[in-house]
């Protein structure tokens, strides 16, 4: 005699089923749409724009010449035209480390210089890569695939990622990084857990309470060793080609630092380890210092190679001019020197940009950044008006950003009124992107910096659907509403994507039109 099981049942196995089948078909279909709206017509605009002319021109003679070098006055219509090798000889000052402008370099050698899908497709691949890995890190740490994707289509379809993929910039290449590490510290958190429950448990047989240390019984009652991590070595490996980007990347070394050994404690009470606090301090926390801080540094300064193989780098012979000292001192000395110079432009700039922009606004994308904007002749042929726009600017998709503001209040009032520490990973992410550069307000900084923690934002929006979901369980007439809600929120989304696409991507569009994508003034 044979029963059929409840249809609540077979609903459950029929989702753990598509769970475990839908990982990489949905990860790469995700990735799939990223790459369709990043990709096309990835020349376009045609003329170096925004921090491009640093940045562009930086690479390129990186990846000829070793070094960041000097151009004539007025380069840009010349390298535009395709007079790439106009450059001098003598190193320019540049104010953020190599890797990034490696990358850049990298791909105008792949193409040539003068291709403007080579100027960008460094920054395009990165950012095609960030959803990819926003989508398995959302599946581990929601523990769904399904929201996983949710999180990486957000990433996809939002206008400052986007952006950040068509412009030679830095930030997208280090948020392709951060989040990058943010993954591989996944994976050793649950690793590091099940290898812990596997030695707190004690060999076959053993009587309660045994424990495991470096192979032996012990009863310090601290709990085992875990010995090498790799995926926490390269999670530092990861946090120092970000730090090798842009020095914001510091303030996530930290806050990754703290994590992971959070992590650690609470794997060690759950294994049972009777002084899991203390066995943390003592067997985890200088681990994950040597793994996340160490490496992180050692790999930064590796990231300096070739400044300091080439002559001509900017200050590489300052200490040289100085009393004392040999070949090997000289060139510490210089590096920490260019270090301080670099440290000083940033800590003593007072310019003044008309798209500077309060951190405060970033969250509800008040200020974003206008990267390019022209009004192309003749407009009759081009739009067919009067009058013709052809913008690029970093807006953020208004709707993802405004949903995922609400749900990082809700993620702060649960975990502080409620106690629940689901959320604390990526409020971690946010805080560390976000909250340092209230400290430079005064200085002008831009809406587009928040592309480093989009991915935390967006898996957070992730986790508040599903919160909702769990919220209205017990309330069909509920239920009903949140789903409501998502088809609400889906369509707004993709709708924006597809109203806000033309001024993401540098289309002809006419002003009216533009007008029309004008929805506050502070947007102009």
């Amino acid at each position: 005699m044979t029963t059929e099981a409840p249809p609540a049942a077979v609903g459950a196995r029929l989702t753990a089923a598509l769970e475990r089948g839908a990982g990489w078909p949905l990860t790469l279909a995700v990735t799939a749409l990223a790459a369709a709206v990043r990709l096309p017509a990835l020349d376009r605009p045609y003329p170096l724009v925004f921090d491009e002319t640093y940045y562009v021109k930086d690479g390129w003679t990186l990846a000829t010449l070793g070094y960041e070098a000097q151009w004539p006055p007025e380069p840009n219509p010349a390298f535009e035209a395709g007079l790439y090798d106009s450059h001098l000889d003598t190193a320019a000052f540049v104010v953020h480390p190599p890797v990034g402008k490696w990358l850049i370099g990298l791909g105008m050698r792949l193409l040539g210089g003068d291709d403007r899908v080579g100027w960008r497709i460094a920054v395009a691949l990165a950012g095609i890569l960030t959803v990819l890995l926003v989508v398995r890190a959302g599946r581990r740490l929601l523990g769904s695939t399904l929201l996983g994707g949710v999180a990486g289509t957000l990433v996809a379809l939002d206008g400052t990622a986007i952006v950040e993929s068509r412009v030679a910039l830095l930030d997208g290449i280090l948020a392709m990084f951060l989040i990058a590490a943010f993954a591989a510290l996944l994976v050793d958190r649950d690793h590091a857990a099940a290898h812990l429950t596997r030695l707190a448990a004690g060999p076959p047989g053993a009587p309660p309470g045994t424990e495991i240390m470096d192979g032996t019984q012990a009863g310090s009652g601290f709990g085992p060793r875990l010995g090498l991590r790799p995926w926490r070595l390269l999670a530092g490996v990861l946090l120092g080609l970000a730090l090798g980007t842009k020095w914001s990347a510091l303030y996530f070394v930290a806050a990754f630092g703290l994590l992971s050994v959070g992590w650690d404690a609470a794997a060690r009470r759950r294994a049972g380890v009777r002084r899991w606090w203390q066995g943390t301090l003592l067997r985890d926390a200088l681990p994950a210092f040597a793994s996340l801080v160490g490496v992180a540094a050692a790999v930064y300064v590796a990231t300096w190679t070739s400044w300091f193989a080439s002559a001509g780098s900017y200050g590489r012979q300052w200490a040289a001019s100085q009393p004392g000292g040999n070949a090997v001192t000289d060139a510490i000395g210089s590096w920490w020197h260019f270090h301080a110079q670099i440290w000083n432009f940033h800590t003593t700039l007072e310019a003044e940009h008309p798209y500077s922009a309060s951190p405060l606004g970033w969250i509800v994308q008040w200020r974003p950044t206008s990267f390019f904007y022209e009004s192309p002749e003749p407009a009759g042929t081009l739009c067919g008006a009067e009058r013709c726009a052809q913008a690029v600017t970093s807006l953020g998709n208004p709707f993802v950003w405004w949903l995922a503001a609400i749900a990082l209040v809700a993620a702060i009032v649960l975990v502080v009124r409620r106690r629940d520490l689901t959320p604390v990973p990526l409020l971690v992410g946010v805080a560390a992107g976000w909250l340092p550069w209230f400290a430079y307000a005064d200085r002008p900084i831009f809406a587009f910096y928040a592309v480093a923690f989009l991915p935390f934002l967006a898996l957070l929006l992730a986790w508040a659907a599903t919160a909702l979901w769990r919220w209205s369980r017990d309330d069909d007439g509920l239920r009903r509403f949140v789903v409501l809600g998502y088809v609400v929120a889906a369509v707004l989304v993709v709708g924006a994507a597809v109203f806000f696409y033309p001024v993401w991507t540098g289309q002809v569009i006419t002003f009216e039109q533009w007008q029309l994508r004008q929805w506050l003034q502070s947007w102009v």
